[in-house]
């Protein structure tokens, strides 16, 4: 029977391991941590029986990427919950810019840029498993949908900034602009749009979802479904050396490639350590979790109604930001992205008492303190947050790194989205997993497509691997 070892257990390890258990490979994971998941734990950081994500946090891929739904986590256990509202942007004037899962409802609300948006997201939102099915793989391939793929690419391949003139009004320019800083990389650049056209076609198709329970839950399911194939997941054990794996057939790396490059050590080809040595880490995250009693105040309705909140201001300001986090100064008023999970899943509350998830972005490697700029980030649109707050606790770059190597510097999504990266990630080559080495693999978020919660990186790295045994 075919063996194989999958190091590391976030939800692309785990990913890879389930399609080759599917397989019929004899599978075990290895996870350094005394819990699965990586960047998919939940726990109550802050007061007893308030819960929140320690990373991820909205799921739409957990509904729209390929391998999810072919898995089906709701089969095994995971219950999706939405808000009311997916997204909100307030601005200084006391109003937001509003996304809901509707196209048709989102269009209305935006007035007179109604018409663009149904335009640039409309033909997206309706073939969005084509789209989906194309850049969830390595970015060199033969299209099955290239007309789709096309017409997703030639807006995706424009600025952020530039995009988002289609629109008129600051509402609607800051609503696209927020949704593309999830890229985390400056919204000048080209291939800026991608993530923000990506997020949104996903918001009108299927919405931003919340797993009840905290996102723990799907790297629960994820579980499950390996051990029904007859898989295995091992706590506690910390892979430093190729050599401290037992013989295998396949190895399968769900590390960053420079934790990776120090596992293989001399067994990497020179030019794929090489490679690897320049891939190049995103701005950092530095997150605030807050216990609140009684939730945000925001000034704007909506955005007390929104699972997610984008705080940062208007389009300029929040393209500022994550131009500064990029330059490595940590930005006056950073862009900041708010969770209010409770709202879709009120078992994460403890009567009054709300989890709120939030993060900015800052520069790689940031020793400083950020909860200042965060609150006040909150209070300019939230006022009298800060008497509303009952437990903290924060998470700097270094116990980003702390918490999982694969975040150093407190790079939670493995690896810069510069134009280059976006298309030869980890490094240019024909199969972006192969390290070189003869059965091993590299799974991580730093292969195609990239970060985020879809479990893509593993699924296409195990399903290289089974293709390799077959010659």
């Amino acid at each position: 029977m075919t063996t194989a070892i999958v190091v590391g257990s976030g939800p692309n390890g785990l990913a890879a391991a389930v399609t080759l258990a599917r397989a019929g490979v004899d599978v075990t994971v290895l996870e350094a941590a005394d819990t699965v998941g990586g960047g998919t734990r939940t726990s109550e950081l802050t007061v007893p029986g308030v819960l929140h994500d320690h990373c991820s946090a909205f799921h739409p891929m957990g509904l729209a990427a390929p391998f999810f739904e072919d898995v089906d986590l709701t089969a095994h256990g995971v219950t999706w919950r939405w808000a009311p509202l997916d997204l909100a942007h307030p601005l200084d004037d006391g109003t937001a810019g509003v996304l809901e899962r509707s196209l048709d409802a989102t269009s209305v609300r935006l007035g007179v840029d109604g018409p663009a948006w149904r335009r640039v997201f409309g033909p997206l939102t309706e073939h969005v498993e084509d789209i989906f099915g194309e850049v969830l793989r390595p970015m060199l391939h033969v299209p099955t949908h290239p007309v789709a793929l096309a017409r997703f690419g030639l807006r995706a391949a424009l600025p952020a900034t530039v995009l988002a003139r289609a629109f008129r009004t600051p509402q609607a320019r800051a609503l696209f602009t927020g949704a593309a800083a999830h890229l985390i990389h400056p919204l000048t650049r080209p291939g800026t749009s991608a993530v923000g056209l990506t997020l949104i076609a996903a918001a009108h198709r299927v919405g931003w979802p919340v797993a009840e329970g905290g996102s723990a839950a799907i790297s629960a399911a994820l579980v499950r479904v390996l051990e029904a194939h007859g898989g295995r997941v091992e706590t506690g054990v910390t892979v430093t050396s190729l050599a401290d794996l037992p013989p295998t057939d396949l190895t399968l790396l769900d590390l960053a490639p420079d934790v990776a490059g120090r596992v293989a050590a001399d067994a990497l080809p020179a030019p794929v350590r090489r490679a690897w040595h320049r891939f190049r880490r995103a701005p950092a995250a530095f997150k605030l979790d807050l216990a609140v009693e009684g939730g945000l105040p925001w000034t704007d309705p909506d955005c007390a109604r929104a699972g997610t909140v984008h705080v940062g201001g208007t389009m300029g300001e929040v393209a500022a930001a994550e131009q500064a986090a990029y330059d490595g100064t940590m930005p006056e008023r950073p862009f900041v992205l708010v969770g209010q999970q409770y709202l879709a899943d009120p078992t994460r509350s403890s009567g009054d008492v709300h989890p709120v998830w939030a993060y900015a972005h800052v520069p790689t490697g940031y020793t400083g303190d950020a909860t200042e700029a965060i609150l006040n980030q909150l209070e300019r649109f939230a006022p009298g947050t800060r008497e509303r707050i009952v437990g903290t606790a924060v998470t700097t770059p270094a116990d980003w790194e702390r918490y999982n190597p694969n975040f150093a510097g407190g790079d939670v999504i493995t690896g810069a989205n510069s134009l280059g990266q976006l298309v030869f990630r980890p490094r240019p080559a024909l199969d972006p997993y192969a390290t070189g080495i003869d059965g091993v693999w590299l799974c991580s978020a730093a292969t195609p497509p990239g970060g985020g919660v879809h479990g893509m990186c593993g699924y296409n790295a195990a399903t290289h691997a089974l293709a390799s045994l077959r010659h």
